[in-house]
């Protein structure tokens, strides 16, 4: 059965974790519940699980072919217990291949390696989507020029493994400026999250393509993204969600920004 393409919130460094008993603070409880309620809500559980996440980025697109890879700390200031985290869901490097393949066949320059780890765009929201590790995952980057037509491009190319039962996520969050934490930007945070759903939810599909490509033309584009390899890998999951429905899934406020979720079939 088809997998939609999927867009989460990863949150915050290890922000669902942070309690010293590796609880959640009740800030993030929210965005925690709705990660945790995705995979029941999936049409079968997936046969392999496809992400893309903010925090990885290559000159060309790069598939990771690790078979166990480790975990990547990538965050810092955080409790010790944080850095013993664990989450070993096996690799999938049959998927990684054929996402590489899709993607070269579609003219795009594409790369492998096996020794990075999973940074915690990945094994952070994993973790609570899929708390025991049972389901193969790989990891694609995104490319270093965050170009966003090539990026909704690349989702279409990867669009097919949705048949073959591999749900594609794209790991980031819909507002990314780290300058503004602990100040009153409700209002900015607000509009460019209202604009940015609008345009994710077109019900035409060529249209909401075009909208999102042109995001930077969004109420408090800049604002919300001073630099916009967390925005990317809602591109990703668009292009990959072809011309299927697009949903608004969830939508919160914490540390003072407004962060959404959305489905693609």
């Amino acid at each position: 059965m088809r997998q939609p393409s999927l867009f989460v919130p990863h949150g915050g460094g290890p922000c669902f974790f942070l309690e010293p008993d590796g609880s959640c603070p009740p800030m993030w409880r929210s965005m925690r519940d709705h990660l945790g309620a995705i995979v029941s809500a999936l049409p079968e559980r997936p046969r392999a699980i496809l992400v893309i996440s903010g925090h990885w980025e290559e000159t060309r697109f790069t598939v990771h072919t690790g078979t166990k890879p480790d975990l990547l700390f990538d965050y810092s200031g955080f409790p010790p217990h944080t850095y013993r985290l664990r989450w070993d869901a096996p690799g999938a490097p049959d998927v990684a291949r054929a996402a590489a393949a899709r993607l070269a066949a579609a003219g795009f320059a594409t790369a492998e390696e096996e020794a990075r780890g999973w940074d915690h765009g990945v094994f952070i929201p994993l973790k609570v989507m899929l708390p025991g590790a049972d389901i193969p995952v790989t990891q694609l980057s995104l490319r270093r020029d965050l170009d966003p037509v090539d990026h909704i491009r690349a989702g279409a190319a990867l669009a097919p493994l949705r048949d073959d039962g591999v749900l594609i996520v794209g790991s980031g969050m819909s507002f990314h400026n780290m300058r503004t934490i602990g100040q009153p930007v409700e209002a900015q945070a607000d509009a460019f999250d209202n604009a940015l759903a609008a345009a994710a939810t077109d019900p035409d599909p060529d249209r909401r393509r075009a909208r999102i490509a042109d995001w930077r033309t969004l109420p408090q584009a800049r604002f919300a993204h001073p630099r916009e390899e967390h925005l990317l890998p809602l591109m990703v999951a668009l292009g990959a969600g072809g011309d299927d429905p697009a949903v608004h899934l969830f939508r919160d406020h914490v540390i003072g920004w407004t962060v959404s979720a959305f489905r693609f079939g």
